[in-house]
């Protein structure tokens, strides 16, 4: 992105804190100490990863180029399934106490509205399908989770501001970085070296890597406003308007009466143009008199301009140097898969990092975070992709395809849906899923994310009962010999794994449901008494059993650490 408006002081009631640079502890120009894990790159992502790795206990260091979080509105639409992510890193109560609540979006073609689509969104939900919140409050709240962990365990995140990595050289066994952070230069090295650096990422080009994909010649200009309206959060979608012929465009509420507008350039605009203060005026101007709210005041606050593409790395893993983020991957704004893929990057990376730098888990554990989230671009990127193709055509005939079907989809439901901007959603992974699965007609599939269901009158869910900083075995109705036998197992296993045997009142169970709610999780998990779940770290289930072996259970944890765990093997399978 080219962004203005650099060095702002204040969004509405949002104030920049400039953070000064840390200058380490140095001997000779060499920090001393080796550090565990550094991560280039404080965006969300960055913050995300350190985060996670603080919840199995290992530290981290976080280089940011800047002196305080982002400025403008940037990723602004966060998903369920990322504030599922956020949640286990400690700050969703902030997430959903900013961010505005929406499910609903509308399309206009010229003057005419020709689809509204309304995302699911049940009251008895723990969590709304998207909520809209600007990218400084994201990083803002994420600091704010990293202080907390911070005060329970000092140091183990430290943030570095105001710092840049300048040269590195990767070895075999981690990295050697130089850091210039405006006061001093100096050396230090790392066991692991994770780049959130973003889509200009300086750790990619020093490798030689290139993002391989689409990149499209479209051009949209982000422009954040002020604007005192009283309009819904609601997506809304202008293709070819009167008053702007020849674009699309896109406009958001946020937080502080904050409304971000996407519009695509024309054939022949310029980007420089574009981000001129008589043509952000003209424009924003022209688009507010059109949909009656031109006799609101506003004022800009931010502008950028924007290219689409949907581009990967060919591997997110080269030895001790791992990707996530837009420093792996880009994305088309359309959907809003780019911020969402990313919570999912440091969700699927760090309890893997976690395990193998502390030695518990293989580094082939590494290689399915790679593959994992390439499978999860692919997915991601075809759906964008065809949106992208929808909302900024690539050439005439698709600009045809879409003028007749936008034309015709006044009167034709059925065309109508192809309007539909396809919005994010939970990836389901093919590879490293666990055990075979078998025996099961419903339910979540392992590689899936587990379902999220009441579970008393209290208003607990199920997820706030399992463990994020291990795996988790569910039981559901399981007997206390059962059960006894799999903790003695999972105990004897490096990796932290939690054993919960879900059961009505009065059964052998250590957690209990309502009657009622015990059968909804029964079927929403094609479950009966005996079943469990391996479910991990992030959430995805690894495996299920109808009723399950302590064979069983050593053989799904070693699939999903990747690791034989030779010292149980006799024991297990005698």
């Amino acid at each position: 992105m080219n962004d203005t408006y650099k060095g702002i002081d204040r969004i509405g009631p949002f104030a920049y804190q400039r953070f000064a640079p840390t200058v380490p502890l140095l001997d000779n120009g060499s920090e001393p100490v080796r550090h565990k894990v550094i991560i280039v790159g404080g965006g969300p992502v960055g913050l995300a990863t350190a985060l996670g790795l603080a919840r199995f206990g290992v530290s981290s260091v976080v280089i940011e180029a800047d002196d305080s979080v982002c400025e403008g509105s940037r990723a602004a639409c966060i998903s369920r399934r990322s504030l599922q992510i956020v949640e286990r890193l400690g700050a969703l109560d902030q997430f959903l106490e900013k961010g505005l609540r929406w499910s609903r979006g509308r399309s206009f073609y010229r003057e005419h509205e020709v689809f509204d689509f309304t995302m699911h969104d049940d009251p008895s939900e723990k969590l709304p399908p998207m909520i809209n919140l600007q990218q400084y409050y994201i990083e803002h709240f994420l600091l704010q989770a990293i202080e907390r962990v911070n005060a329970s365990t000092p140091g183990v995140i430290d943030v570095r501001w105001n710092s840049r990595v300048t040269r590195f050289v990767a070895l075999d066994a981690g990295a050697e970085l130089e850091v210039d952070n405006g006061v001093e230069k100096y050396r230090t090295s790392t066991d692991w070296l994770v780049a959130c650096d973003g889509g200009q990422s300086f750790v990619r080009k020093e490798l030689g890597l290139e993002l391989k994909g689409t990149a499209y010649e479209g051009r949209y200009v982000i422009i954040d406003i002020e604007l005192p309206s009283n309009a819904p959060t609601e997506r809304r979608a202008w293709f070819d308007p009167p008053w702007w012929p020849g674009s699309t465009i896109l406009m958001h509420r946020q937080p502080d009466n904050i409304w971000r507008i996407d519009y695509q350039l024309r054939d022949g605009d310029s980007p420089e143009d574009a981000l001129s203060p008589s043509r952000v005026q003209e424009f924003v101007q022209t688009h507010l008199d059109a949909i009656g709210e031109g006799h609101l005041p506003w004022k800009p606050v931010w502008t950028s301009v924007y290219r689409a593409g949907a581009m990967t790395l060919d591997s997110y893993r080269h030895g001790r140097i791992l990707f996530a983020g837009n420093a792996a991957h880009a994305m088309p704004i359309f959907g809003v898969r780019g911020l969402n893929s990313g919570f999912d990057d440091a969700d699927n990376l760090a309890w893997k990092l976690a395990l193998v730098a502390t030695g518990r888990a293989n580094e082939a554990l590494l290689d399915g975070y790679s593959a994992e989230r390439i499978e999860a671009f692919h997915e991601n990127a075809a759906n964008a992709m065809r949106s992208t193709e929808f909302m900024s055509p690539p050439s005439r005939g698709f600009d045809l395809m879409r003028e007749a079907c936008l034309s015709l989809a006044k009167d034709n439901p059925s065309i109508a849906k192809l309007v539909n901007p396809r919005q994010t959603h939970a990836v389901t992974y093919s590879v490293n899923a666990g055990t075979p699965d078998t025996g099961f007609d419903a339910g979540p599939a392992p590689g899936s994310v587990a379902v999220d269901l009441p579970l008393d009158i209290e208003g607990r869910f199920l997820s706030d009962v399992f463990d994020f900083a291990a795996f988790t075995l569910l039981g559901f109705g399981m007997s206390a010999g059962r059960v006894r036998t799999l903790a003695d197992l999972v105990a004897k296993i490096p990796v932290p794994v939690q054993v919960r045997n879900l059961g009505v009142v009065g059964s052998e169970a250590d957690l209990f449901a309502a009657a009622d709610e015990y059968e909804k999780i029964l079927q929403s998990y094609g479950a009966a008494d005996g079943c469990a779940y391996l479910l991990r770290p992030d959430g995805h289930v690894a495996a299920r059993w109808r009723q399950p072996s302590v064979e069983d259970v050593w053989d799904g944890l070693s699939r999903a650490c990747a690791t034989v765990f030779d010292e149980l093997e006799e024991s297990c399978h005698s």
